[in-house]
Formats: structure tokens, C-alpha cells, sequence
């Protein structure tokens, strides 16, 4: 088997590698390879017999420290990376700048065409605790596909060490023996197709790509913007708590002994979504509602549905299996792709429940296009409502990312000036968009995510 190895020296000249158990043999000038030469490393899960794997090219005139022809080393590559990044921060993994930063360079370090080098890769560098650990597994599979988890390289004895025997070849011959179709998921391709994907609007997707849409959607988290409590929790840092230190004098019998220190405890604010399920939003109803079931997995977050009718659908939404929660909303919404009454049902909700404490300091994120039957005198007068109770008010509508879009429908012109953060909704990438601003994140001019920008 020819495997192509990394270019060296002067263009126009390329190298192949021949396997030959424990024979001797000669390089190209006709010297003898050295006994002790280390054989090739272990062939890592994830990656099969006769599978091309980009190498870097090193030492070319013209070329700097990254090499051309890498499977996710490119332009293109570090867009599907970052994307795959991107999907971490949304479901809840801690992926700052510095992390995003040493993956990148981890990829590079490593062969970014294998699979598990770039799972193993970013699972050191991005998870930060134990708890990332499940929620990377889960966006891995579905950011690469599902074809097998990588398993970490087995310390078994290794087998006879084969021979390296390198040939000339002719410029440019990167490839395996002709015929052979490489095996194994292609990690930069795959991963391109999914950081496409997110940026796609939902209603233009066919069958295939909703379900790998719905299997990202899964991964998600949602917490609100954290806020300072009354209670106190013990600190390296903060005001002196008396009380511990005190009782830590007396344990030591009087002996001096280091201050107790406290701080504010934090706690993420109550997140409350109005999910639109009229007509008009019927080809985003189901992306939505997945986004809240993701959402729902957290104790301080309710889910309403609205079109004609008010409907609580936190309890439904709180089995595991998205779609068992799915089938579940639908037996308990009965206005599905009906008609619109934002401004009455808005002030059912304040009257039941918001006024209540459900909205108060509240994060109440409302997803609709914005388009009323009713008076939209009347939905505005809520908003004011809603607004001096709420800490934060965010309307997401999927129609604002069309060409041309301006908030010309009565009820979105009548609810706008109340709302904090006016953000689209239209596909994955505006969700961890609008995950982000529910967490306290802001937004570049560009709508991206700090932190995360291309590397030029």
C-alpha cells in the first residue's frame, strides 16, 4: 500500500512510503535505512486501510508554516472548525477564544483528514470539565455524522514494525492506488456540509438535512443571563465572612489563621418563550419548538405556545426523546397552523402568569413573524407591560433575514419599540445567535459570536 507522505525540499518532487515487514532495505541514492528507524505510528480509530490523509507540505519556496492540501487545514477547514466550536458554545460547552485558539493549532499539529485525531483533539482542548464531556460527544456525532465514535488508541504490543522505503514520485501524486475509494467518513467534507447547514434557512431544507438540523438542535443549551443573588458563598476573593473565620480561630485554639473570605452567589435568570405555531409559521414551528425542548432541559426555563390559544407546554416538552416531546405537543396544542392573536394572548399570559413572578427579571424571548389579526393598539400596550417586567425582552423572526425585510406588519411595528434584541431566526446558526443574547452575550456588527471570528 502507498501512503503519500509530506513533500519536502524542491517542488516537483513527492514521496511514497512501501511496507515491507522486516526486510531491509535501501533509500533512493542506494544507502542503507538505519536498523532503529521508528516505524510509522499506530493507525488511529476512526480511519481505515487505504483512507488518503493529507500531510502538510514543509520546506517549499513560497509556502509558510501551513501547508496546502490539508484536509481541514485551509480557509475552508478553519470555517467548518470554528463552526463545529460554535455548536459547542450552544450546547452549553465553555469554548472561549484561548480554547478555540489551542484546537485549531492542536488540528494543525495533528492530521486534520482522520477523524478521531480531531475528535481527541478538540475533546482535550475544548471541554474544561466533566460535564462538556457528553454534551461534546453529542455534537461531535452530529456536527462529523455518526458513522463511530473514535476509541482512544489501545496500548496493546505493537505489531512488527515495517520497513520505510522511500521512492520518487512523480509531482503532485498524492493519492492511493487507482480504483481504491478511501473508507471512513471524510472529516473536512462532512464537517463543511454541516457548517453550510447551519447557516440555511429551515423552511428550504429537504428531509435529510431537518434530521441532521434536529440531531444539532438536541445538542443545544440554553441558560439565562446569570444575576447576583443575596446569598453569599465562600470566595478566594471578597468581603471577610466573620462567621467562618471565627470558628476557624477557635478550631486553631486562638492561633492566627487566614481571613474567610465570601462573595455573591450567581444564578441564571428565568427564561420564558412564547413559541408562534400559527400558519405563517408553520415551516419554522418545528425547528422552534426542538430549539425549546433543548431550552426545556433547564429548571428556570417555561415554554408557551401561541396562535389562537395560550398553551403551557413545559411539561410536554420535559421528556428526553425530542421526538416523543414533539408528538406530545402536538396532542396537547389544538391550534396548530391557526390563526394569530399575539395581543390578547400576551396579556393572558401577563394576567395568569407573568404578573405573578413568571416574567419578573425574567428573560421572555417571543418567537414570531410578527403578524397580527387582532388590534395592534393592544398588542403594544402588553409590550409596554412586558417590558417593565421583564429584565429583558428578545423577539426572534425568521423572516428578517430575507432581502429587503423591514418591520412593515402592524404587530411588529406595534411591538418593536418594547423589545431589547431584534434577532433572526431563520436557521441553526441565528438560534445560537439568539442563545447567545438570551445568556448575556452580545453581538458584533457582523451578528457573530466574540470570539469566534475567521483566522486571517
Amino acid at each position: 500500500m502507498d501512503v503519500p507522505t509530506a513533500q519536502s525540499g524542491s517542488a516537483g518532487h513527492g514521496a511514497h512510503i512501501a511496507t515491507s515487514g522486516r526486510d531491509e532495505g535501501r533509500g533512493p541514492a542506494g544507502s542503507d535505512e538505519r536498523s532503529n528507524a521508528p516505524g510509522p505510528p499506530e493507525q488511529p480509530p476512526g480511519s481505515a486501510a487505504g483512507m488518503d490523509v493529507p500531510t502538510a507540505q514543509s520546506g517549499s519556496a513560497g509556502h509558510g508554516g501551513r501547508g496546502e492540501g490539508r484536509g481541514a487545514g485551509g480557509p475552508g477547514g478553519d470555517a467548518a472548525l470554528l463552526g463545529f466550536a460554535r455548536a459547542l458554545r450552544a450546547a452549553g460547552v465553555a469554548a472561549s477564544a484561548e480554547r478555540v485558539h489551542a484546537f485549531l493549532r492542536a488540528v494543525d499539529a495533528l492530521r486534520p483528514g482522520l477523524r478521531a485525531d480531531v475528535y481527541w483533539a478538540g475533546r482535550v482542548t475544548l471541554c474544561g470539565d466533566r460535564d462538556d464531556l457528553e454534551r461534546y460527544e453529542r455534537v461531535f456525532a452530529a456536527y462529523f455524522g455518526t458513522d463511530r465514535t473514535p476509541a482512544r488508541p489501545a496500548r496493546a504490543v505493537p505489531p512488527p514494525r515495517p520497513r520505510l522505503v522511500l521512492r520518487e514520485a512523480p509531482a503532485g501524486s498524492r493519492a492511493g492506488p487507482p480504483g481504491e475509494e478511501p473508507q471512513g467518513p471524510p472529516t473536512a467534507s462532512t464537517a463543511s456540509s454541516a457548517e453550510v447547514l447551519r447557516h440555511r434557512d429551515v423552511a428550504e431544507l429537504d428531509p435529510a438535512e431537518r434530521a441532521q438540523v434536529r440531531r444539532l438542535l438536541a445538542a443545544f443549551a440554553l441558560r439565562g443571563q446569570p444575576r447576583r443573588t443575596a446569598r453569599r458563598r465562600p470566595a478566594r476573593r471578597g468581603s471577610v465572612d466573620p462567621h467562618r473565620t471565627v470558628r476557624e480561630l477557635l478550631r486553631l485554639g486562638g492561633e492566627p489563621a487566614l481571613l474567610r473570605r465570601h462573595a455573591r452567589a450567581e444564578r441564571p435568570r428565568r427564561v420564558v418563550l412564547l413559541v408562534d405555531v400559527s400558519g405563517s409559521m408553520g415551516p419554522y414551528a418545528d425547528a422552534l419548538l426542538r430549539f425549546a425542548h433543548a431550552a426545556a432541559r433547564s429548571r428556570r426555563t417555561e415554554v408557551f405556545t401561541i396562535g389562537t390559544r395560550l398553551t403551557r407546554v413545559t411539561r410536554e416538552l420535559s421528556h428526553r426523546d425530542p421526538d416523543l416531546a414533539m408528538a406530545a405537543v402536538a396532542e396537547a396544542v389544538p391550534d396548530w397552523r391557526g390563526g394569530t392573536r399575539l395581543g390578547e394572548l400576551l396579556r393572558e399570559f401577563l394576567d395568569r402568569w407573568g404578573q405573578r413572578g413568571m416574567a419578573r427579571g425574567a428573560v421572555v424571548v417571543l418567537l414570531s413573524d410578527g403578524w397580527e389579526r387582532g388590534d395592534p393598539h393592544l398588542l403594544a400596550a402588553q409590550m409596554r407591560r412586558l417590558h417593565r417586567l421583564a429584565h429583558r425582552v428578545v423577539w426572534s423572526n425568521p423572516r428578517k433575514a430575507r432581502p429587503g425585510y423591514a418591520p412593515l406588519a402592524a404587530g411588529m411595528a406595534a411591538a418593536l419599540p418594547s423589545v431589547d434584541d431584534f434577532v433572526e431566526g431563520h436557521s441553526l446558526a441565528a438560534l445560537e445567535r439568539l442563545a447567545a443574547v438570551v445568556q448575556g452575550a452580545g453581538t458584533d456588527a457582523a451578528g457573530e459570536l466574540p470570539g469566534l471570528s475567521e483566522r486571517s
